[in-house]
């Protein structure tokens, strides 16, 4: 190569590498101080498309899982009111028994009768007030709460979540995406057990006293059989609900393996390696460093060129 003050090709060709190896340095420094590959979209367009729709989905099934949690906690509220009254059916069951002996005098049958409707109003209060967050679950949205022993008075409507007319089902949203939802429908057997405790229209209804209306000695035994209709309905519900609570138990364990093999997939392709960045920075750093002191070189040999003139 000719010796030459015009230019200086060695000094232009260093300050190019140099130039080269300080954006290398700041991309290993950025990654290591982020945390991440991909810090914009010019370090991988298409890495930071396909790790933003796996980050999206990630937080959608976090939602969703928190989503699952409350539907499970509500259906367990709703079921665990079902057992209680299960509990007053099977109670109401044996007075209904015992009321149906001719053994029984009329001041047995009177305070077989007083327990037998004081349970069945206990029975209208759970189900017209048994709520989840201050949301009622199972009232009815024609309305009716005890008002004192074995009478019912009509009130303002009630619209309980699984027993909407409008919405007989209650979806809950159990993935990311829109076809992911879970329906519980209990609204038929809880129309019918609102009928049969007379809470639908507001007066007592199907659970009349245990003894006749002119206060004979002999029992009304159309009561037992509809105890037993009680209880079969209030096992159809539970059942119902049951079933649910299994399916969303799966439907929870299938978001949550989803949701960590997606994390891991956005993390492969967003996450910095630290191995790997800090050996690249350690690498720069020091053709950073050679690269001044070959420069410093460089710039010195147009000052040797003028010593020929001397």
């Amino acid at each position: 190569m000719a010796l030459s003050i015009q230019s200086n090709m060695a000094s232009m060709s260093i300050q190019n590498q140099l130039g080269r190896s300080n954006n290398d340095l700041s991309t290993a420094l950025e990654r290591l101080g982020s945390g991440f590959k991909i810090n914009s979209a010019k370090d991988d367009a298409a890495g930071l498309q396909i790790a933003s729709r796996l980050n999206a989905q990630v937080r959608g099934q976090d939602a969703a899982l928190y989503n699952s949690n409350n539907a499970m906690s509500m259906m367990q509220t709703a079921e665990g009111a079902f057992d209680e009254m299960t509990n007053i059916a099977y109670r109401m069951k044996e007075l209904a028994t015992q009321a149906a002996n001719g053994t029984n005098g009329a001041d047995e049958g009177i305070a077989l009768n007083a327990e037998y409707l004081a349970l069945g109003d206990e029975l209208a209060s759970i189900m017209q007030n048994t709520s989840f967050g201050g949301t009622k679950l199972l009232a009815i949205d024609t309305g009716g709460v005890v008002a004192s022993a074995g009478v019912r008075a009509t009130s303002a409507s009630l619209v309980g979540k699984f027993s909407n007319t409008a919405a007989p089902a209650v979806t809950f949203q159990v993935g990311s995406s829109t076809a992911e939802t879970l329906d519980v429908n209990v609204f038929t057997a809880l129309d019918t057990i609102h009928i049969t405790l007379g809470t639908k229209t507001g007066s007592q209804t199907g659970m009349s006293n245990l003894l006749t209306p002119a206060g004979a000695t002999t029992a009304t035994t159309g009561a037992m059989d509809v105890i037993d209709g009680l209880i079969k309905n209030i096992g159809t519900a539970r059942s119902s609900l049951g079933a649910s609570m299994n399916r969303l138990d799966h439907t929870m364990n299938n978001v949550t393996n989803m949701k960590e093999n997606t994390q891991a997939a956005a993390s492969t392709l967003m996450d910095a390696d630290f191995a790997a960045e800090t050996s690249n920075m350690t690498k720069q750093q020091l053709l950073m460093n050679s690269g001044i002191s070959v420069l410093s070189t460089a710039n010195s040999t147009t000052q040797m060129i003028g010593s020929l003139l001397r």
